[in-house]
C-alpha cells in the first residue's frame, strides 16, 4: 500500500511509504475478561482506558463545577455551606487538570504515536501498563478525601502553603500521596513516549519528517520530565511541614510561604504548557486534512513548540506579582511572558495561512480545530493583559482570571481533545462518528462556553473575587449567565458521549483513509486498526521532486 505524504514534512522533498501487509501472528492468546484490561500491554487498549477514565472523571469534574455554578446562580448562600464550595472548587480544579486533560492526551499519544511513526508498539509496554493503573488508584484516594472527616482538600487547586499545611484538614497527607502517584504516572508516560519517538520510528523517518503530533508530545514529555520532580519536592515539603514539625513555608519558624508559590509555579507553569502543546499538535493535524493543503511552515511549527517549551521555564513569577517582587524581577518576568506571545503567534499565523485559499470542509473535528483556534487566541490576549504587571495587581485573584484560563483549557485543550477524537474515531472503530449528532455537539458546546466564561472577564474587571461563594448584588447578572452556561455546556457534552457510543457500535464504514486530505502514517492501515499494526517496519522513502 502506497501513501504519498504532504510537502509539510519537508518542503523540498515528496515522501513515499510502504507498508508491508499486516502479519498478525506468533502472539499469545488473550486473557478474556477483565482480566484483559487488567494486564493488557497492547498500546492501542491502553490508550483506550486512559480516555475512558479521562472522559468519566471529566464528568466528575464537571459535577463538582455545577455546584459551584448552582452556588454562585444568585447572592446570597443557597446550597452548600462555605467550606464544602471550597473543596468542590478545589476537586474541581485537581479534578480536570490532573485526571481528566493530562490522561486525555496521554490515551491519545498510546494510540496514536505508535501508529503516526510507523512503530509496533509503544517502547515500553509493561510499563505502558502499570503508568496507567497508578491514576485510578490515584484519584480514588484523592476523591476517597471528600468523605474523610473534616472533608478533602479546600485551599484550592494550587494548594498554597500555610492554608495547605497549617490551616488544612487532616485529610491533606492523603491528597499528597494521590498527586505523588499520579506524578510517578505522569514521569513513565513520558519516558515511555520519549524512549519510543526516539527509538522505534520507520526505519528512513527523520524527526523532520514526523507528524507535529509526534513532536509536540516528544517535547511535552521532556516538560513533564522536567516539572514533575519539582511538584514532588514542594508536595514531599508540605508533608513534612504538616506531619514532622519542620517549617518550610512556615514564617513564624523561619520558613516562607512565597518559597511555596516559586516551587509550585516552577512547575505550574510549564504545566499549563504540557495541557497545551499536544493540543496544538492535533490542531496542526485536523486543519491541513480539512483544507486539503499541506501544513505552511512546517519546521517553523517545530521550532515555535520546542520556544513555547523553553520559555516556559522563565515565566513562572508572573502568577506572583502581588508578592512582593523587586522591581527588576517584575520587569524580567512580564517581558518573559510577553515573549511567549510570539512563537504562539507563529502557530496561530501558521494555521490561519493553511486555511487561505484551502478547498475546507466543515466536518466535526475541522468545527472543534477552528474554534480552538479563535477561542484559545482570545485566551491568549487576556494572558497578555494579565503579563502587565501593573495591571495584574487590578486582575489578581478576580474572575478575570478565571476566564482567562478556561479559554486556554476549555476551547484550547479540552476542544482539540474533542477534535482528536471525532478525527481519529474511524481509524479506532471503523465506523464515522454520526456527523449530524456531532455537529449538534459543536454547536451546543461553543454556546455553552462562551455563555459561562465570557462573562467572567466583565465580572473580574468590575472586581468580583474568586473562590467565594458569595458576592455583591452588582455581579448578580453575570453570574446568572455563566451559571446557565455552565448547565448547558454541561449538558451537551452527554451528546459526546452518545457520539462515541453510537459510533463503537455501527454506523457508516470507514476505509482505510478515513478523511480525503489526511496524509499521515496512521492512515496507511486498515480501519479499524488492528490489535497489532507495522509487525513489519514499513519503508519510509524520501525522493526529489
Amino acid at each position: 500500500m502506497a501513501l504519498k505524504l504532504p510537502p509539510q514534512h519537508n518542503l523540498q522533498h515528496s515522501s513515499t511509504i510502504t507498508a508491508d501487509s499486516q502479519v498478525h501472528h506468533g502472539h499469545p492468546a488473550q486473557p478474556r475478561g477483565i482480566l484483559r484490561w487488567l494486564l493488557t500491554t497492547n498500546h492501542k487498549e491502553i490508550g483506550s482506558l486512559y480516555l475512558i477514565f479521562s472522559l468519566t472523571m471529566f464528568f466528575i469534574g464537571g459535577i463538582f463545577a455545577l455546584v459551584v455554578r448552582a452556588e454562585l446562580f444568585q447572592p446570597g448562600l443557597q446550597l452548600v455551606n462555605p467550606e464544602f464550595f471550597n473543596q468542590m472548587t478545589t476537586m474541581h480544579g485537581l479534578i480536570m487538570v490532573f485526571a481528566a486533560v493530562m490522561p486525555a492526551f496521554t490515551g491519545l499519544a498510546n494510540w496514536m504515536i505508535p501508529l503516526q511513526i510507523g512503530a509496533p508498539d509503544m517502547a515500553l509496554p509493561r510499563l505502558n501498563n502499570f503508568s496507567f493503573w497508578l491514576l485510578p488508584v490515584a484519584f480514588t484516594l484523592l476523591l476517597s478525601t471528600l468523605l474523610m472527616p473534616g472533608g478533602g482538600p479546600n485551599f484550592g487547586w494550587t494548594f498554597y502553603a500555610p492554608l495547605s499545611t497549617t490551616y488544612a484538614p487532616p485529610s491533606t497527607t492523603f491528597f499528597i500521596l494521590a498527586i505523588h502517584i499520579a506524578g510517578i504516572s505522569s514521569i513513565l508516560g513520558a519516558i515511555n513516549i520519549i524512549a519510543t519517538i526516539l527509538n522505534m520510528r520507520a526505519p528512513g523517518m527523520r524527526l523532520m519528517d514526523m507528524p507535529l503530533f509526534v513532536w509536540t508530545w516528544l517535547i511535552t514529555a521532556f516538560l513533564l520530565i522536567a516539572v514533575m520532580p519539582v511538584l514532588a519536592g514542594v508536595i514531599t515539603m508540605m508533608l513534612m511541614d504538616i506531619n514532622f514539625g519542620t517549617n518550610f513555608f512556615n514564617a513564624a519558624g523561619g520558613g516562607d510561604p512565597v518559597l511555596f508559590q516559586h516551587l509550585f509555579w516552577f512547575f505550574g507553569h510549564p504545566e499549563v504548557y504540557i495541557m497545551i502543546l499536544p493540543a496544538f499538535g492535533i490542531v496542526s493535524a485536523i486543519i491541513p486534512t480539512f483544507a486539503r493543503k499541506p501544513l505552511f511552515g512546517y519546521a517553523s511549527m517545530v521550532y515555535a513548540t520546542a520556544s513555547i517549551a523553553l520559555l516556559s521555564f522563565l515565566v513562572w513569577a508572573h502568577h506572583m506579582f502581588v508578592v512582593g517582587l523587586p522591581l527588576v524581577a517584575e520587569l524580567f518576568f512580564m517581558y518573559s511572558t510577553m515573549l511567549i506571545a510570539v512563537p504562539t503567534g507563529v502557530k496561530v499565523f501558521n494555521w490561519v495561512t493553511t486555511l487561505f485559499r484551502g478547498s475546507i470542509s466543515f466536518e466535526s473535528p475541522m468545527l472543534f480545530s477552528l474554534a480552538f483556534v479563535v477561542l484559545f487566541t482570545i485566551g491568549g490576549f487576556s494572558g497578555l493583559m494579565l503579563a502587565i504587571a501593573p495591571a495584574d495587581f487590578q486582575y489578581h485573584d478576580t474572575y478575570f482570571v478565571v476566564a482567562h484560563f478556561h479559554y486556554v483549557l476549555v476551547p484550547g485543550a479540552v476542544f482539540a481533545i474533542m477534535a482528536g477524537v471525532y478525527y481519529w474515531l474511524p481509524k479506532w472503530t471503523g465506523h464515522y462518528p454520526n456527523e449530524r449528532l456531532a455537529q449538534w455537539h459543536f454547536w451546543f458546546s461553543i454556546v455553552g462556553v462562551n455563555l459561562t466564561f465570557f462573562p467572567m472577564h466583565f465580572a473580574g474587571l468590575a472586581g468580583m473575587p474568586r473562590r467565594i461563594p458569595d458576592y455583591a448584588l452588582q455581579f448578580a447578572d453575570f453570574n446568572f449567565i455563566s451559571s446557565i452556561g455552565a448547565f448547558f455546556f454541561g449538558a451537551s457534552q452527554l451528546l459526546f458521549v452518545l457520539v462515541v457510543v453510537l459510533c463503537v457500535r455501527g454506523g457508516k464504514k470507514a476505509p482505510a483513509k478515513a478523511w480525503e486530505g489526511a496524509e499521515d502514517l496512521e492512515w496507511t492501515v486498515p480501519s479499524p486498526a488492528p490489535l497489532h499494526t507495522f509487525e513489519t517496519p514499513p519503508n519510509f522513502h524520501r525522493s526529489s521532486h
